[in-house]
């Protein structure tokens, strides 16, 4: 079952002698369960794709639907309501709350919809994260790759149907960033959740189900891990 279905997309900043073509004509489909790794040089248009299938910016021309709903037919409201519930987000920076345990910041987008958690679902995420020993610290009092656990504990939370991942190794030693690849990869599997993550570093894309590049705005799809076109 597909989850995602990018169709046509198009980016278009600027006019005239300032425009900039950041994705032209992208299309491509997501299933369920799916961990797909998006590569491609700095400036070559892997954010702008992610931040317009996070519904964070609008495309130019083009769909996207998610479970078969069209992000850009609903109102401002309902697509950030619906982007709440059904997307979930991991950043280079982590983007912790300081001032919240681990707990906490793992139960902000809950509470941020005014839902009760189910401190079972909590209790789960802290296990597959093996963050139980931690729940009560704060972010200062952690390593970098403790705190993307985090990250990837508020993103799992919702139940999202969609994990976007935007370099989140960008900050963490190569022990660390295969440890983060490979507690992804677990909640993907535990979770049957689908995951888009974009990353510069090709070493990474090796675990995942297949890899989409992305140059001057066209993206290519290079199939599964079986296929070895990034070298």
């Amino acid at each position: 079952m597909d989850i995602l279905k990018v169709q046509h997309l198009s980016k278009t900043y600027g006019d005239g002698e300032n425009q900039v073509n950041a994705l032209k004509d992208v299309s491509f489909t997501l299933a369920q369960g799916e961990f797909a790794a998006v590569v491609g040089e700095s400036g070559s248009g892997k954010s702008t794709l992610l931040n317009c299938i996070g519904a964070l910016d609008t495309p130019t021309a083009g769909n996207i639907c998610m479970d078969g709903k069209d992000l850009f037919s609903m109102k401002e409201e309902q697509r950030t309501i619906f982007r709440r519930r059904n997307i979930g987000f991991v950043f280079q920076s982590f983007q912790l709350v300081a001032e919240l345990t681990v707990e906490q910041n793992i139960l902000f987008p809950i509470l941020l919809d005014y839902r009760k958690p189910e401190q079972s679902a909590v209790n789960e995420i802290l296990e597959v994260l093996g963050l139980q020993e931690r729940r009560h610290h704060l972010p200062s009092q952690l390593s970098g790759g403790q705190q993307q656990r985090v990250a990837i504990g508020r993103a799992l939370i919702t139940k999202p149907k969609l994990i976007l991942a935007d370099e989140p190794t960008g900050n963490l030693d190569s022990k660390n960033s295969q440890d983060v690849i490979d507690l992804l990869i677990k909640a993907s599997r535990h979770y049957q959740q689908t995951i888009l993550m974009i990353t510069h570093n090709n070493h990474l894309t090796t675990s995942v189900d297949r890899v989409l590049r992305v140059s001057d705005g066209v993206l290519t799809d290079l199939g599964g891990k079986e296929n070895e076109k990034l070298s």
